[in-house]
């Protein structure tokens, strides 16, 4: 029945495109608070018709839209490490490139599955140790990035190049676990890499003839305003809140993965 609604229409319609920004508005807020807010764009635009590899590529212009407000507004408020951002951005751009050229080619359905297990292995970690949550380990940030490091936020690039969603979860858990910082720093540095790698991956989608150009800008002002509005909530709310948002976003995204739902 949606599906038919939302095909009733033209595509570049103000209904539809009055959709799509609010689609973009409610995916920013959730993608700057926890992760996993991207889904919904993707959602909305298989029903709009549009192939998954296309619908994957577009998506990309609303998170760089994003990214560069919420980072900006971080930056003012002195909770963005820019040095330690742009050395994790490195590995994590290098392996972007390289899961974006696989995604205009393949399936991503066993790679989903292979995420939702290693998922479950973090939804642990988020209720172990919860202090570290909270306050961060200073001990790692003053530590310069080794290579386990940029083996791991390589990996997580890879999959950000391949698939969006879920990957600002990936970097969240890798920045408390493995770089030391506290969730609000956490997610100040995740918005600061997705913005460093994603005109990147953006390029490989383009070159490829895979953006939705319309679409894209449309779902971009709706994630800007909606990144920009949970950016000052962050501060506001703090880490606790931080970490239940994340905690309540990837029993989704693990159950979406693993087939145990389906939307």
């Amino acid at each position: 029945m949606i599906t038919e609604f939302l095909l009733s229409y033209d595509i570049y319609s103000w209904q539809i495109l009055s959709i799509v920004f609010v689609a973009g508005f409610v995916a920013g807020f959730i993608n700057t608070f926890a992760g996993f807010g991207t889904a919904l764009n993707y959602l909305l635009f298989s029903l709009l018709g549009i192939p998954i590899n296309v619908a994957n590529g577009t998506v990309r212009l609303g998170v760089i839209m994003q990214s560069i407000t919420t980072s900006i507004h971080f930056y003012r408020k002195g909770e963005l490490d820019l040095v330690k951002g742009f050395f994790i951005a490195i590995p994590v751009t290098i392996g972007s490139i390289v899961g974006a050229e696989i995604a205009v080619h393949i399936n991503i359905e066993i790679f989903e599955k292979i995420n939702g297990l290693v998922l479950i292995l973090m939804l642990i970690l988020l209720f172990y140790d919860s202090n570290r949550w909270i306050k961060g380990k200073e001990i790692h940030t003053s530590r310069k990035v080794t290579y386990w490091h940029i083996a791991a936020y390589m990996l997580i690039g890879v999959y950000g190049g391949f698939v969006h969603i879920g990957v600002g979860i990936f970097l969240i858990i890798a920045l408390v676990w493995i770089s030391g910082y506290d969730l609000v720093k956490a997610t100040a540095l995740k918005m600061f890499v997705v913005l460093i790698y994603t005109p990147f991956v953006f390029s490989v989608f383009a070159m490829n003839g895979q953006i939705e150009y319309v679409l894209g800008i449309v779902t971009g002002v709706g994630n800007l305003i909606g990144g920009l509005i949970a950016a000052k909530l962050v501060l506001k709310w703090g880490a606790k809140v931080i970490r239940w948002s994340i905690i309540f976003m990837m029993i989704i995204f693990i159950s979406k993965l693993l087939g145990i739902i389906d939307f």
